[in-house]
Formats: C-alpha cells, sequence, structure tokens
C-alpha cells in the first residue's frame, strides 16, 4: 500500500542534563546507531530520530509535533539514562499518536572488566523506564512495551508487528466507508452508531444511491474491460461458459464493468473501504461478486449487505496484513459439520470471499445465485489455506464498541464439493466447538467476521487499546465461567 511508504515513526530518547554535555553527545550517537541498525532491516515503517529529549518543554514540543505531523504514525520512546517523569507529564498527557515504550539498551552485555559509574550512569534502561512506565500508567496512557536488545531478531519483530498495527490505526483516521444502499432490513448486528464510530475510530460513513454508482459503471469503456477480461484469464481457470465465445461470456463482461466501474468511484472518492447489499441493485446487472473479491484483494475493506463496522475492520486488517501473503477476507460462518468431536466450521459467503486466501489458483466460474432478482454474476470459487487463523468482529455494545477475537484452527477442506459455488475455508474453533461457539455468542458476536490468516489477536489487542474499546479474546485456555465475569466487570467498567 502506497500510504504506508510515506509514513515515519519518531525515535524519542529520554535523558536530562544532569549528566553533562558529553553523556548526552554519547546518547545522541547510541541513537543514531540503534535508528540506522534499524532501519536497515527494512521496517514495515522507516524510523527518524528526533533530538534528545532533556526537559520538559522540548517533550511537550516533540509531542506537539507529532501530532501535527500527519506522516507521523506514532512514537517510539526509550530511556537511554534516567529521565525524570514529570518532564514527561505535559507531553504525554496531550500526545494523541501510538506509543511504544522501548525497553532496551545500547550495549547487550556488562563490560565486566570495565564497567565504573561512568558506565552505570549512561545505561540507565532498567530503572529509567520503570520512571517512565509509572507515569504512564498515572496518565492511563495506553502503550505497546518491547523489551530486548535492540539487535534481537525478536525485538525486530515485535517492532514489526507495532507498526503494522499503528499504519492500520493511522488508516483508519482517514477512512472514507462508501455504502450502496442501506443495511439489508431487519438485521441487528450490521446496524450502528456512525457518528459514535467516526468519533472512536475517525472513520466517516456515508452513503450514495446505487444509481450513482450504476452511472460509473455506464462511463467504462470497452478497451478498458477488454483489458481487465484479459487479467482474468491470467490469474484464473476460467470454466468454458466463461471462456471467448462461451455461453456466459457476457456476464463475464457485465462483471468487469462493474468492476471497473466501482473502482472508479471509491478512487474518485478516495474511498478504501465499501458496503453494498442484494436488497438494492437497481441500475446494476448482477450483484458484484468477482469484482469485490478482486477488490479486498487489493486492499479495500468490504461489508456485505450494509455492514460498514466489517468493512472498516476488514480495511484495517488488510493494512496491518500488507506484504505478508497470507491472507485476510471478509467472512461468515455458514455452516456445520457436526462429527463427534471433530466438528468443523464451513466458513463462507453468497459471494465475497477475498482470494488473498486461497490455497490454489482460483476457479472463475459462473452460478445460480437464488437472491437478489438479477443475473447470475460471476464469482472466484476456491478453498482456503490451513494453519493458525483467526476470526474477528467489532459490534456496537449500545455504549461502547467491543472487538471479539477468536483463535481458529484453519484446516485443509476434509471433502471435494463439487456443487460447493462459493470461495471457503475450513477451520476448527479454541479450546472446542462447544465452548468457542458458546463464547462467541455470549460476547454477541456477529455472524459476519474478518478471516485471516496473518494477523493475530495480540495485534488487534494493541488496536483495541489505542482506540480505548473493549477486547474480547476466545481462545484455547477460555472457559464459560470466566467469560462471563468478564463480560460483567466489562460492563460495569464502561457503565
Amino acid at each position: 500500500m502506497e500510504f504506508i511508504k510515506q509514513l515515519e515513526v519518531w525515535f524519542i530518547v529520554g535523558s536530562q542534563h544532569l549528566y553533562g554535555e558529553q553523556a548526552l553527545r554519547q546518547v545522541n550517537r547510541h541513537a543514531e546507531q540503534i535508528t540506522a541498525y534499524l532501519n536497515r532491516q527494512q521496517p514495515f515503517i522507516q524510523i527518524k530520530l528526533k533530538a534528545p529529549a532533556t526537559c520538559a518543554e522540548d517533550i511537550l514540543a516533540l509531542c506537539q509535533a507529532a501530532n501535527n505531523t500527519d506522516r507521523c504514525a506514532g512514537i517510539i520512546a526509550w530511556m537511554h539514562t534516567f529521565s525524570p517523569a514529570k518532564m514527561w507529564i505535559a507531553g504525554l498527557s496531550q500526545l494523541s499518536k501510538p506509543l511504544l515504550q522501548f525497553h532496551t539498551q545500547f550495549n547487550r552485555n556488562i563490560p565486566w572488566n570495565d564497567i565504573d559509574m561512568d558506565y552505570m550512569n549512561l545505561h540507565q534502561t532498567a530503572h529509567g523506564d520503570r520512571e517512565f512506565g509509572f507515569l504512564a500508567a498515572r496518565l492511563r496512557k495506553p502503550r505497546t512495551i518491547v523489551v530486548g536488545h535492540w539487535q534481537a531478531a525478536a525485538v525486530r519483530q515485535k517492532l514489526d508487528r507495532w507498526m503494522r498495527v499503528i499504519a492500520a490505526i493511522y488508516d483508519q483516521k482517514h477512512l472514507k466507508v462508501a455504502r450502496f444502499g442501506d443495511n439489508m432490513r431487519e438485521v441487528a448486528v450490521t446496524e450502528g452508531d456512525k457518528v459514535a464510530a467516526q468519533i472512536t475510530f475517525g472513520y466517516s460513513v456515508n452513503g450514495y444511491g446505487v444509481y450513482q454508482l450504476a452511472d460509473a459503471v455506464n462511463q467504462v469503456k470497452e478497451e478498458d474491460i477488454a483489458a481487465l477480461v484479459k487479467e482474468y484469464e491470467t490469474d484464473y481457470q476460467l470454466v468454458d461458459s466463461l471462456r471467448k465465445n462461451g455461453a456466459k461470456r457476457t456476464a463475464l463482461l457485465d462483471s468487469a464493468r462493474i468492476e471497473l466501474g466501482l473502482k472508479a468511484f471509491l478512487q474518485q472518492g478516495g474511498f478504501n473501504a465499501f458496503t453494498d447489499t442484494f436488497e438494492n441493485l437497481n441500475g446494476l446487472k448482477q450483484l458484484p461478486g468477482l469484482p469485490v473479491q478482486r477488490l479486498m484483494a487489493q486492499g479495500y475493506g468490504f461489508g456485505a449487505e450494509g455492514d460498514w463496522k466489517t468493512a472498516a475492520l476488514v480495511r484495517a486488517l488488510k493494512v496491518m496484513s500488507d506484504g505478508l501473503g497470507q491472507g485476510t477476507s471478509f467472512m461468515e460462518d455458514y455452516t456445520y459439520d457436526l462429527d463427534d468431536n471433530n466438528e468443523v466450521v464451513l466458513g463462507a459467503h453468497m459471494l465475497e470471499v477475498c482470494p488473498s486466501i486461497a490455497r490454489d489458483k482460483p476457479v472463475l466460474d459462473i452460478k445460480p445465485l437464488g437472491i437478489g432478482g438479477k443475473d447470475d454474476p460471476p464469482r472466484l470459487i476456491f478453498s482456503a489455506k490451513a494453519g493458525p487463523a483467526i476470526n474477528a468482529t467489532i459490534v456496537d455494545m449500545g455504549n461502547r464498541f467491543r472487538l471479539i477475537v477468536a483463535d481458529l484452527n484453519a484446516i485443509e477442506k476434509p471433502q471435494e464439493m463439487p456443487h460447493l459455488p462459493v470461495g471457503h475455508a475450513f477451520w476448527q474453533l479454541q479450546p472446542n466447538f462447544d465452548v468457542g461457539t458458546q463464547a462467541w455468542i455470549l460476547a454477541g458476536g456477529a455472524h459476519h467476521s474478518v478471516f485471516s490468516l496473518a494477523i493475530d489477536a495480540d495485534m488487534l489487542q494493541t488496536f483495541a487499546d489505542y482506540f480505548g474499546i473493549e477486547f474480547i479474546h476466545i481462545n484455547r485456555r477460555t472457559t464459560l465461567a470466566e467469560l462471563k465475569n468478564q463480560l460483567r466487570w466489562n460492563d460495569a467498567a464502561y457503565a
């Protein structure tokens, strides 16, 4: 995603003038070496070193500058020496960007034969960070803490994971979601307070008539359609009826026209997420199936039946997983295989499952839809990859938003399904089918979710912490008694 290349993370090193100018120069040299090293590792976001923070006025100015610099996605703070935390009160109180407390030190090992008081004064992260940590806790400041030597591979991985999350946070604050038509009639969980969402997350959600999308579709040029269909023929396995001179070729051309018109509308309006609904297709020949699948694969967020919360969350996980290759998709718990002690969930949707999760080259086919009253739409059919995965959903609880994440074991399809007309995934729930299902339902989890093979619950915990929303994690250690208590305590905490 191109916008990520423009972002930067500011590296602020805490110290004080107590130790003298020579010590401060050494602090800065060490910070320069760490910054250069980390940037050579090609982090998800480039790191920009700022001048050492040694007084309250400088710290306040740095935090205000970070707030007012759009390309600054977050701040890494490292206490090289002791940095009295009262100096940080004004700055941290105003800081609105994500914060990472980097608990590292320049030297990996103690210089046993040479250690003296000068060394002790300079290398004080062990207790300087505890001073900083107390203040952040006193201010109730959400933050991520990364512990370990700055050259350790595990530390670089933790920094990269945090950067992926803050890129998604940055994107949510700039996100525009387009809704074509309204929510599916009489459905509860896809509704919600769009004003509260904009206050909480920063993204805006606005509706557009399907006729406006149809106008964009009708403006698509024939040569562009031909070029896109050639791309289809390269990327997918087309069934005979969709090939040149095939009986359903016209439907494929119509689908390409919708894709081009939809993408043009989104690009012109600066939208990176969208919804539609099969109940409102005025002016379109088909419910967009293939177009939605392909746009998700390009990084757009999507929610079916007007589900704007899921559209925004799909986009967030698309940003977090950029370049990882494992795949993220809009998803729905569709049906079960209930073998005793081997229960399996089949996840799918009527059309809109992202091919980024596909195990093999997808088949491009056309099947009856049986809903919406329009022409049968082409769609990509595939099975998802196996591996550790999650389902995530955001629901509006009336006085707060709740992010629910369930750990899954995605598995290979148990058997061939020659008549299944959709992209799909199979998974087993943690800790087991009974508890995992009850836990999701008790927490109010939606039937729409974001399925990801690339992102885990820890990253989404960081996402939730920053926005101050409730977080529920269903995993191998979950018990229903503890979950019920957690939900009761959270109701009290958010009352």
